[in-house]
């Protein structure tokens, strides 16, 4: 039996990765000590301000001991049909992992693992559900990641296999060009974080911001006319925009998607590769999302929900699976992974008549009491708050005209909005809760909603049919009983 050790290059993964966690307390130490260091031993400053920075010091030297004896103490073997891994200095602890219990293995390439050809491995099982890989092999080379990959796959495919059988290979599902990149940047709120960012960066650093200057250079501009300030903002846009699609392309870039042995496997980035392996089974419901920019030119988003783990760092279980693709074009992949799935809205049961004030009027609570403050206290230009009702009557006619649901022997799809268009289909086998609500108005009325749950994340995954016939809602909770 060998045991094998992580490529020494793990050590200075290991400590960039703590640096990377302490990033914040550095900046706060730096910007509470104002950046006010002097390296004159004479200066009766220089013991004072070398504090800050001998504190960075001794947190960069033990991120980087931490790093080394991480690395010296890990090391993983097969044996038993299992694999085992064993690490720490002081505390000695063991992880055995069964072939059988693997789900998938999720590769990540950073910079580091590119220039010495190596791969971080995250090894993902159905009992995990910290949202953490249960076992994370910082970097190994490809080889030995080979080898990893093929004993889990002899295990696993030996009862199936017959002698001689050709087993099947991946096959691609969907890819990404440039050009969908360049859309999905544009359509995505890429550019809003983009100048969130900005702003937040100044605001931290305001008081270094030569903000005197500043003014009396934007005073200099007007002399120059609007037209010029309309130019800045333009080119001002125009460069978050560009930052926006750097992105996008650096996350995105070569996104690819694809099936083999009932997996789904999803590879993308530019500067840090990553491979997604996600077995279909573990799949509890699809999102379809359509954000109202992409809905006018027909495009949308399919986010999915799964089980277990996190799927190499990906938040709350959710994994996109299509960042960006045209409804036309979306049926056909969508039905090569889940060909059980109906796709079809249209014979939905919609939300009655009677129930479209049910959407808006909710808002009125906190709607009355703001515009009233508004125009008491800014009057009379505070009454023009009271133009806030019209956006409110038309997104609650938008949702009441969105809101549906179908059922389909064992599926059930609900289409709801709250700004973006939602298309929420899942499998009653995977529903772990189907709750009906009804208030005292809606009673009246004879109104209900009903709230499902799948299984993802702490909370789970949940979609809502808002205000539906009460009979057709008794009716959901009569499908999901029986």
């Amino acid at each position: 039996m060998s045991k094998y050790k992580l490529h020494p290059v793990s050590a200075i993964i290991n400590c960039a990765k703590a640096l990377k966690n302490m990033l914040i307390p550095i900046v706060i130490i730096l910007v509470a000590n104002g950046f006010n260091f002097t390296f004159d031993w004479r200066d009766e400053r220089f013991f004072q301000s070398m504090v800050p920075l001998i504190i960075i010091i001794v947190i960069a030297l033990f991120s980087l001991v931490s790093g080394v004896v991480q690395w010296w103490t890990f090391t993983y073997w097969f044996e038993d049909n299992e694999l085992r891994v064993q690490h720490g200095l002081f505390v000695k602890k063991k992880r055995f992992i069964p072939y059988d219990r693997i789900q998938s293995l999720n590769y990540k390439e950073g910079i580091f693992h590119r220039i010495f050809g190596l791969v971080q491995v995250s090894v993902e099982t159905a009992g995990n559900k910290s949202g953490k890989a249960e076992a994370e092999l910082t970097a190994i080379t490809r080889d030995a990641a080979n080898i990893i990959e093929n004993e889990m796959k002899k295990l696993k495919e030996k009862p199936q296999t017959e002698e001689g059988e050709v087993l099947a290979t991946a096959r691609l599902i969907h890819k990404m060009s440039p050009k969908d990149l360049l859309i999905l940047a544009t359509t995505s709120n890429s550019v809003g974080v983009v100048l969130a960012g900005v702003l937040a960066v100044v605001s931290q650093f305001s008081e270094f911001i030569p903000y005197d200057s500043i003014y009396a250079e934007i005073e200099q501009l007007l002399r120059f006319g609007f037209l010029l300030i309309i130019v800045l903002v333009i080119v001002g846009l125009l460069v978050a925009w560009l930052v926006s699609v750097g992105i996008t392309f650096i996350n995105y870039y070569n996104f690819e998607v694809s099936e083999e042995n009932e997996r789904l496997i999803i590879t993308r980035g530019l500067l840090e590769k990553k491979r997604i392996t996600i077995p279909l089974n573990r799949v509890q419901a699809i999102k379809i999302v359509e954000n109202p920019f992409r809905q006018l030119f027909g495009l949308a988003a399919v986010i999915v929900e799964s089980a277990g783990g996190g799927f190499g760092g990906e938040k709350d279980k959710t994994v996109v699976l299509f960042p960006l693709i045209s409804k036309k074009h979306l049926n056909t992949p969508l039905q090569q992974l889940f060909p059980r799935f109906d796709l079809d809205l249209e014979e939905a049961t919609h939300s009655p008549k009677r129930a479209r004030p049910y959407f808006y009027r909710i808002d009125f609570i906190w709607l009355v009491p703001l515009i009233g403050a508004l125009s008491y206290f800014f009057f009379p230009y505070g009454m023009l708050s009271l133009l806030l009702i019209i956006p409110i009557l038309l997104i609650g006619g938008w949702q009441f005209k969105t809101a549906r649901f179908k059922i389909s022997n064992e599926q059930i799809t609900i289409m709801y909005r709250t700004l973006s268009r939602i298309t929420f289909i899942a499998e009653k086998r995977r529903i772990q809760i189907a709750e009906q609500r009804q208030t005292y108005f809606q009673k009246r009325k004879n109104i209900a909603s009903a709230k499902i749950v799948v299984m993802s994340g702490a909370a789970g995954a949940s979609a809502k049919a808002y205000h539906m016939d009460e009979q057709h809602i008794d009716e959901l909770m009569r499908w999901y009983e029986h």
